[in-house]
């Protein structure tokens, strides 16, 4: 029995990688071998990126609330610590958005703490 290879199933998949690597430069964007290559390293970036995201957000949030707190004569740590103690159930997004958007409900906060 002659080998049979499934031409319109390889086809597909390569058309499918090769639709990937549209707009890349050079031989990236049309040469198969290549172009496999390149589309599976930006998966791989594509995915670490997704995590990094995650991290430079939370980073962001904390340098607003950092910024927004310390005009109010407090430091993160400090402000933090207090929100964790008197239960407020505010995450770092809303209260980065407060402080950056609405500064005085953001000091209302700030003065809720501290008492």
């Amino acid at each position: 029995m002659p080998r049979s290879t499934n031409s319109v199933a390889s086809r597909a998949r390569r058309k499918k990688i090769m639709k990937q690597a549209k707009g890349y430069f050079g031989r990236r964007k049309n040469v198969w071998t290549v172009s496999k290559n390149a589309v599976e390293k930006a998966g791989v970036y594509a995915y670490t990126g997704r995590k990094q995201k995650k991290r430079n957000f939370r980073s962001l949030w904390i340098q607003r609330i950092n910024a927004g707190v310390r005009e109010h004569g407090m430091s993160y740590s400090k402000f933090m610590g207090e929100v964790a103690k008197k239960d407020i159930q505010l995450n770092r997004k809303v209260l980065a958005d407060l402080a950056m958007n609405h500064p005085e409900a953001f000091k209302a906060v700030v003065e809720a703490v501290k008492k």
